[in-house]
C-alpha cells in the first residue's frame, strides 16, 4: 500500500492519529527532506526507514518506491509540510503506483492554503488554488492575467525572495483589490496580513519578509 501522509505545516501537535499510526508501522517513508521528517519522527519517537524523495532525484526515487510496492511492503510519502503532492513532486509517486496497479490512499491532515483563505476575511465559498507564482516576471504576468477575469478568491505561494515582486504585479495586473498575507501559520510567528495589494505592499517594502508565504486575493467584482 502507498500512504500519502500530511504532516504538519509549523506546530508539530497538529499531526492525526492516525499519521502516526502509519508512520510507525510502514516499511518505508519516502521524505521530501529526510532531516525534516527525521525531527517529526524522533519527536514522536518513531523509527523508520527513509529514502530522500524530491524534484531532484524524483526518477530514481519512484524507482525504489515501485521496487518497494511490488515487493509487498509499505510505504509512506511525506513531504516537508503539508500535504504530498500540492505543489511538490509527490503527483509522480501517485502517477507510477496508480499505473501498475498497487493500492494507494491519502491521510488528510495539515496544509497552508486552507486556514490561509479561511483566515484571509475573503469569501470562501468558491476559491482557485494556483500553486505557485512563476518566477520570471512576464511568465508572472501572463499567468495572473488569466486569472485577472475570474470571480473566484485566488491563493498562491510565494518565496519571501520573489513576493515583493509578485505583489507588484499582482497591483499592476489584478489591480488595487482586497487580499491578504498568510505567513508562518501555526507557528510562533503566525500573522495574517490584511488590507489592499498596495497596502500590503507598502507593508512588505518597510520590513523585509522572512518565512513562508500564502497569498489570497480577491476575484473580479461580477456584473
Amino acid at each position: 500500500m502507498l500512504y500519502l501522509v500530511a504532516t504538519p505545516i509549523g506546530n508539530l501537535k497538529d499531526i492525526t492519529l492516525r499519521a502516526l499510526e502509519v508512520l510507525g508501522q510502514v516499511d518505508l517513508v519516502a521524505s521530501e527532506d529526510t532531516r525534516v521528517t527525521g525531527r517529526l519522527l524522533k519527536h514522536y519517537e518513531l523509527r523508520a526507514q527513509q529514502i530522500a524523495f524530491h524534484e531532484h532525484n524524483k526518477e530514481r526515487a519512484v524507482g525504489r518506491v515501485l521496487d518497494a510496492l511490488r515487493q509487498g511492503r509499505d510505504v509512506a510519502v511525506v513531504t516537508n509540510a503539508g500535504t504530498p503532492g500540492i505543489s511538490d513532486p509527490g503527483y509522480s509517486i501517485v502517477q507510477a503506483a496508480l499505473a501498475e496497479g498497487h493500492p494507494v490512499t491519502m491521510l488528510p491532515g495539515a496544509n497552508a492554503v486552507i486556514p490561509a483563505v479561511v483566515l484571509s476575511g475573503l469569501p470562501v465559498h468558491s476559491f482557485l488554488f494556483r500553486g505557485f507564482l512563476p518566477r520570471k516576471t512576464g511568465a508572472r504576468r501572463r499567468f495572473l492575467a488569466d486569472d485577472a477575469p475570474l470571480p473566484h478568491t485566488l491563493v498562491y505561494y510565494e518565496s519571501p525572495h520573489r513576493l515583493v515582486a509578485s505583489l507588484r504585479d499582482a497591483l499592476e495586473v489584478l489591480g488595487d483589490r482586497p487580499a491578504a498575507l498568510a505567513n508562518d501559520l501555526t507557528k510562533l510567528y503566525e500573522a495574517v496580513h490584511r488590507g489592499t495589494l498596495s497596502q500590503l505592499l507598502a507593508t512588505l517594502e518597510a520590513d523585509s519578509p522572512r518565512g513562508e508565504y500564502v497569498l489570497v486575493i480577491a476575484g473580479a467584482e461580477e456584473g
